[in-house]
């Protein structure tokens, strides 16, 4: 067995205090089947000590290998997300059916109210088995307490071979291994409903830039009675991650990959923020502030908005809806100005150091890693797998033409509104300047100023 990353027992408990405060603070949503974005639709137990609300348990027969309960922890209560995990269940269950298991649910505010419950149970001594949560930057919040799984899980399953390279390295923490990709979501997508371009006349293959694109929002709001644009902005995660696709667009994936790390020029933030601010004064539903992301896309589906900004999850609630088809009634291009470019995020699951169920938890992590597992959440996820061995045909006509994409694009810059690209402080300080400035009444110049501070800290 290889050494965990464990707290050192004399640790002050104050600073696990403070590091769940900074972790509520930094805690953002856009990948949780709930809405993500703080709008509840809570599907499952929010206390995470127990309680076997939104869970799904088998219980292990006598005589079994597995001595112990497998726990995860989860923010997929509801939607696309409800649907993947439970398929992701299934197919454990199925290969491990003498394992007792208790899968929980910890929805509403999305991984705002997961992150706490991960860091109060590790505050308490009391860890889960494991849990889903974003890699790279995102981790800082739980350093010291995380399970090292390189040789019993990444080496024993020849998985550094399998394995997208950049998964492999954000999977890496504090050099060691505590996570297992799942999927992968690509943020740089502008969704459309056929129909409504069709009835303005305008041709998405035409939107090759932000001038284009608002163009297009114009003409669609002069030549039908279709709200340009979808924008959900009832928490501030959606208006940063707007922002980041903007950026990329009118200056390029260098100019955001400055700014990330300290170097970026503020001009050219501004003008970035000024076009977040035109759309969301001009083109979008006068519901926005009240409204998530799959509330908007509800909205889409129905006819009432012809586009929206979002990661590829949005795929996957518009795959559970018969009436809403992919190529008949919605299709995607890259978000104007950003061909070439997978805007990369990462969903993975998490273990625990001092882990409850050392056997049950390495099997549950291996099983994660497969060909099975990852066909079987991502084809209802709207994601990707990560491993780079899976025939495209056995996903879904979106998903496949997404794998490709995956492995075959000329830049990956890391999300910043779901935790890669910044640590969770920064992510808070992000969320802060924008629900501040770029949420009405808006001030550009403020947001920026805090943009660029946040970074250069």
């Amino acid at each position: 067995m290889t050494d965990n990353d464990r707290p050192d027992v004399n640790t002050d408990r104050r600073k696990y205090m403070a590091a769940l405060g900074a972790g509520v603070a930094a805690g953002v949503a856009g990948c949780s089947g709930d809405g993500g974005d703080g709008s509840g639709g809570d599907g499952g137990s929010t206390s995470g000590d127990g309680g076997d609300g939104g869970s799904t348990s088998s219980d292990g027969s006598s005589g079994s290998q597995w001595s112990n309960t497998l726990e995860v922890l989860h923010g997929w209560a509801g939607g696309d997300g409800e649907a993947a995990i439970n398929a992701l269940i299934e197919v454990f269950q199925e290969e491990y059916p003498d394992m007792e298991t208790n899968f929980q649910a910890v929805g509403a505010s999305a991984n705002v109210n997961l992150n706490a419950t991960i860091l109060r149970r590790m505050v308490n001594g009391n860890p889960m088995s494991s849990f889903a949560n974003w890699p790279g930057n995102n981790l800082e919040r739980y350093r010291g307490n995380l399970k090292d799984l390189e040789a019993d899980v990444w080496d024993a399953e020849g998985y550094k071979d399998v394995m997208q390279s950049r998964a492999v390295d954000l999977c890496t923490f504090n050099d060691q291994m505590p996570a297992v990709p799942l999927g992968s979501h690509r943020m740089n997508n502008l969704f459309y409903n056929i129909s409504a371009f069709e009835d303005a006349g305008v041709d998405p293959e035409s939107l090759d830039g932000m001038d284009a694109l608002m163009d297009a929002l114009d003409t669609i709001q002069s030549e039908t009675d279709i709200t340009p644009m979808g924008q959900a902005m009832v928490a501030p995660w959606t208006v940063l991650q707007l922002w980041v696709q903007v950026l990329q667009s009118e200056a390029g994936v260098e100019a955001y990959t400055d700014w990330i790390e300290g170097n970026g020029d503020r001009d050219a933030v501004v003008n970035a923020l000024e076009y977040v601010q035109e759309i969301q004064e001009n083109y979008i539903t006068s519901d926005a502030s009240t409204s998530s992301f799959t509330d908007m896309g509800g909205k889409m589906i129905a006819g009432d908005v012809a586009c929206m900004h979002q990661g590829n999850w949005l795929a996957g609630q518009f795959r559970v809806d018969d009436s809403f088809n992919f190529e008949e009634h919605w299709d995607w291009v890259a978000f104007p100005g950003t061909e070439g470019t997978y805007t990369y995020h990462l969903d993975a699951i998490v273990a625990p150091a001092n882990n409850p169920s050392e056997e049950e938890t390495i099997a549950w992590q291996k099983f994660v890693g497969t060909k099975d597992a990852q066909i079987a959440f991502n084809n209802l996820k709207g994601s990707v797998p990560l491993r780079t061995d899976i025939d495209p045909s056995e996903l879904g006509d979106f998903i496949g033409m997404t794998y490709e994409d995956l492995t075959s694009s000329e830049a990956y810059p890391p999300t910043l509104a779901h935790g890669l690209a910044v640590t969770p402080e920064q992510l808070g300080e992000c969320k802060t300047a924008i629900s501040e400035n770029m949420m009405g009444p808006y001030d550009v110049e403020a947001a920026a100023d805090a943009l660029m501070s946040t970074v250069s800290e």
